[in-house]
C-alpha cells in the first residue's frame, strides 16, 4: 500500500483510514479495525500491545502508520492524541512509561525503583517455573538433532542470544525472526528436532505460525510466554512461564526480557551440565579462537595506571 499524501491536508486520521481501507492488506486492516473501534488505543497501548490486540506484528503497525502519512508509531500516537484532546504530556508519560516513575523523580529514586521492578520480575518468573518441565526441555535439546528458536521484535533478540549460547557448546541451533525463513526451516523438522517459540504475550502471530508448523512436522515444541492460556502455549508440548507484564512490566520493557533471559540461562546451564565434556572443550576452543582480538589487561607502573595512549603505542 503506498504511503498516503494526505498528511497535513486537514483530513482526520479516521478519514485517512476510511480512504485507504480498500487498499490495505489483511494484516493492516486488522489494525484499522482496532483503531476504528477504539480510537484511544494508540495513545493507551505500546506498539507491541497494539500489534498483539490486532493479531499482527509491530512491523505491520509501523507500515500502517506510514501508509497514513506518519513517519512511525510515535508520530501516529501524537496525531491521535492531538485529535482526541489527549496531548497532555503527563498522560503521554503515563501511557508510555507508567506510574512507577515520576517526571520529577531524583536519579537515585529512579534507579532504586528500576532495580526493585527488575528483581520482582525475576522472582516472579522463578516462582512460576515448573522445574520438571524445564528439565524435560533441557533433556530434549541435549538429545536433539536440530533446534529452531522463533521470536519477533524484542523476542527475536532474545532468540538470537540463546541460539549463540547453544551453538557455542555444540547444539545445532538456529534462530528465526522472519516468518518466511522460519516457516521454511520449521517444515523440515522431525521427531529429532526441538522448536522453541518466544513471545511474552504468546499471541505474536508469526511466532505462533512458525511453532505450529514445526509441531506439525513432528518437532518437540516449547513456548516461553507469560500467558499459559495463550495461542503459543496452547499449541506447545511444554510451556515455560515468565513474568507477566504489569505496570512498568509491559511486553516490550527490559524487565520482561530479563525474565525471558532467566529461563534461557537456566536451560543453557542445565544443557551444558549434561554435555559437560563436549561443552568444556568447545568453550575453551572458542575462547582461544578470539583471544588474539582482546587487548591485554592494563598494568600499573610505579603505582600509576599505564596511560591508554602509551598502551596503544
Amino acid at each position: 500500500m503506498p504511503r498516503s499524501g494526505d498528511i497535513g491536508n486537514g483530513l482526520t486520521i479516521a478519514r485517512r483510514i476510511a480512504a485507504g481501507r480498500r487498499a490495505m492488506p489483511t494484516a493492516m486492516s486488522k489494525i484499522a479495525d482496532v483503531v476504528t473501534e477504539h480510537p484511544t488505543a494508540p495513545v493507551e497501548l505500546t506498539i507491541t500491545e497494539l500489534a498483539d490486540r490486532a493479531g499482527t506484528s509491530p512491523a505491520t503497525v509501523t507500515r500502517f502508520c506510514r501508509a497514513l502519512g506518519f513517519d512511525g508509531y510515535t508520530q501516529f500516537r501524537v496525531g491521535v492524541a492531538s485529535e482526541i484532546g489527549r496531548g497532555d504530556a503527563g498522560e503521554s508519560w503515563q501511557a508510555d512509561i507508567g506510574g512507577e516513575f515520576g517526571a520529577e523523580d531524583e536519579p537515585d529514586k529512579v534507579l532504586q525503583t528500576l532495580v526493585a521492578l527488575h528483581v520482582e520480575s525475576l522472582e516472579s518468573t522463578a516462582a512460576r517455573l515448573e522445574m520438571d518441565n524445564v528439565l524435560r526441555v533441557a533433556d530434549a535439546i541435549t538429545a536433539s538433532r536440530h533446534v529452531d528458536i522463533y521470536g519477533v521484535g524484542g523476542s527475536g533478540v532474545i532468540a538470537r542470544e540463546f541460539q549463540g549460547r547453544l551453538y557455542r557448546i555444540g547444539v545445532n541451533a538456529h534462530s528465526w525472526s522472519d516468518v518466511h525463513d522460519g516457516l521454511t526451516s520449521a517444515v523440515l523438522q522431525n521427531r529429532d528436532s526441538v522448536a522453541i517459540g518466544i513471545s511474552s504475550t504468546g499471541r505474536t502471530d508469526e511466532t505462533v505460525q512458525m511453532l505450529s508448523q514445526a509441531g506439525a512436522a513432528g518437532a518437540f515444541t516449547v513456548a516461553i510466554t507469560h500467558d499459559a492460556e495463550s495461542w503459543l502455549a496452547g499449541l506447545a508440548d511444554v510451556s515455560l512461564a515468565t513474568a507477566a507484564p504489569t505496570g512498568y512490566l509491559r511486553p516490550d520493557d527490559l524487565s520482561v526480557k530479563h525474565s525471558q533471559l532467566l529461563v534461557l540461562d537456566l536451560l543453557y546451564l542445565l544443557i551444558a551440565q549434561q554435555m559437560f565434556g563436549q561443552a568444556s572443550r568447545r568453550l575453551a576452543a572458542s575462547a582461544m579462537a578470539v583471544s588474539a582480538h582482546r587487548r591485554p589487561v592494563r598494568t600499573a607502573k610505579n603505582n600509576n595506571p599505564t596511560p591508554l595512549l602509551e598502551e596503544i603505542r
